[in-house]
């Protein structure tokens, strides 16, 4: 049964105007992304030294994998509103991560895996970059819904955004980990 009314024509003209504005965000995210990544490739920024931040970024996605799967119980158990806070805590912790990354990457460039598990490594990585793309527009789509109260499709998106959030934030940080184990010692 669901706990929404009938939406009104003109309630559908406004989730085509949510829909276009979520993906302009995520298209021109990743497009920033890939021209960080693929074009400009890092590049020293006169006096900027980010290289803490890969620590950073795998605390904060640690975070918000704690804080999805608090979520996650919290609903379960009925408890809307300590899950509504958890949700918004995982995403601002998910975004503050998005903006260090981003941040680290302009300037740094990218981060080569010298280890022995090469193929291991890049199977956890292609996993994790690819299932990373669909988050931020589930996860802006489940908010809405659950803003709209239209709690019945905000469960159907995210049947798919939370286990696929949890991995890619507990893959985030085995990436860290990975990188960190493969990097020859500093004398």
């Amino acid at each position: 049964m669901s706990n929404a009314l009938p939406a009104s024509p003109r309630a559908r003209v406004s989730d085509r105007a949510f829909y276009v504005f979520t993906a302009v965000v995520s298209a021109a995210a990743l497009s920033f992304l890939a021209w960080i990544l693929m074009v400009r490739r890092g590049g020293p920024v006169d006096g900027v030294d980010l290289r803490f931040l890969p620590a950073v970024n795998a605390g904060l996605n640690a975070t918000a994998a704690a804080l999805l799967i608090a979520g996650w119980v919290a609903v379960k158990r009925g408890a809307r509103k300590a899950h509504q806070y958890l949700m918004v805590a995982a995403f601002a912790a998910s975004a503050l991560f998005l903006v260090c990354y981003l941040a680290y990457h302009y300037v740094h460039g990218n981060t080569r895996y010298v280890g022995d598990w090469r193929g291991l490594y890049l199977s956890i990585l292609a996993s994790h970059v690819l299932l990373s793309m669909s988050v931020v527009p589930l996860a802006l789509v489940a908010f809405y819904f659950a803003w709209k109260q239209e709690f019945t499709r905000h469960r159907k998106v995210t049947r798919w955004l939370a286990p696929i959030w949890v991995y890619v934030s507990v893959t985030g940080v085995v990436i860290f980990f990975m990188l960190r184990g493969s990097m020859p010692a500093v004398p």
